[in-house]
């Protein structure tokens, strides 16, 4: 940072947050874990989503559902289910709006066996640094949050941080602050 900055740009930011309670997107939508892989493409074009938790019939997060798992997927597949291989073989690989109806249709396919099945989650009184270091330690951008009951009840995602990051507010009376070890009794301070 060069000295010639304000204060203003080297202020400080804080997490407006105690608890992953306080970071989370409450009542996340999910895919089931046996819906069909096309249910699962419709679900996800329709909300325009790039992925979606996996629950199970209890509600409990068993895995998170992505966009590339449904491309390995249909790519790997045998014969090309979707009939857009040529989609596959471009170097971009921005998807088409229409090509999400068509991937995977009349694919029986459950979602369960394409998900990726890995979990991280805290539960809801996680204190939200915690919750930030989970993030760090497993390199990804978004955590699920659990009940004591295994049931997901929010998400936390790296924007829902960073929604909850605000300067810092510089202390009141921070002028008038005296360090009454030092403080000569000529400024005024007196010890009583």
């Amino acid at each position: 940072m060069k000295k010639s900055q304000s204060a203003e740009s080297a202020r400080r930011v804080v997490l407006d947050a105690a608890t992953a309670a306080d970071l989370m997107a409450p009542n996340p939508v999910s895919v089931a874990a046996g819906a069909s892989v096309q249910e699962a493409v419709a679900f996800l074009a329709d909300k325009g989503f790039s992925a979606a938790p996996v629950i199970d019939e209890a509600g409990r997060p068993v895995g998170v559902l992505s966009q590339s798992d449904i491309v390995v997927h249909d790519r790997e597949s045998g014969p090309c289910v979707s009939g857009h291989r040529e989609y596959y073989e471009r170097s971009d690989l921005s998807p088409p709006k229409i090509i999400w109806r068509d991937v995977v249709n009349g694919d029986p396919t459950q979602v369960r066996d394409i998900m990726t099945p890995i979990v991280f989650s805290v539960a809801p009184e996680t204190p939200a640094y915690k919750v930030i270091e989970e993030m760090l330690a497993h390199k990804v951008h978004r955590l699920f949050v659990v009940g004591s009951d295994g049931v997901l009840v929010g998400t936390v995602s790296t924007v829902d941080v960073l929604r909850h990051l605000r300067p810092e507010e510089p202390a009141k009376d921070a002028h008038r602050a005296v360090n009454t070890e030092t403080a000569p009794r000529s400024l005024g301070y007196e010890p009583w």
